[in-house]
């Protein structure tokens, strides 16, 4: 266990598995997991995306995209149409059910934020969070 002490990389992975599965416990109630969740609130938010900007904007290789997009576009939450003649750049796009599961499923995403600030610290967890930002800033 000594060297793990000084591994952030496994410090930082290690954690991010710890609050993953605390969010994903509350959302499981609505029948998502917490990057199904982000990934509807970032389309709400901007509209139609393509594929890449996604993944850019959320920092996740292209594979774990897909395996994020598929049960989504199989339960009618989002929708992807190709995107002018090139039918590989594929626009993702959030539908009503879509918009009506993020709506249902937005307390429970409060309750888990609530809980982990509730046992991190309020002032701790927003410290956190700006650092954790700052790391994926360009």
């Amino acid at each position: 266990m000594e060297g793990l002490f000084d591994d952030d990389c496994f410090a930082i992975r290690q954690a991010a598995r710890h609050v993953s599965q605390l969010y994903d416990r509350h959302l499981a109630k609505v029948g998502l997991t917490i990057t199904q969740f982000s990934l509807l609130r970032r389309l709400s938010r901007t509209g139609p995306m393509t594929m890449k900007q996604i993944a850019e904007a959320m920092r996740m290789d292209r594979t774990t995209l897909v395996r994020t997009i598929q049960p989504l576009r199989r339960n009618g939450l989002v929708l992807s149409e190709a995107r002018g003649a090139d039918v590989r750049a594929l626009s993702i796009s959030l539908t009503a059910a879509g918009e009506a599961r993020l709506a249902a499923s937005r307390e429970h995403w409060k309750a888990a934020q609530t809980e982990f600030e509730h046992r991190f610290g309020k002032q701790r967890a927003a410290a956190l969070r700006g650092e954790l930002l700052a790391i994926t800033q360009d």
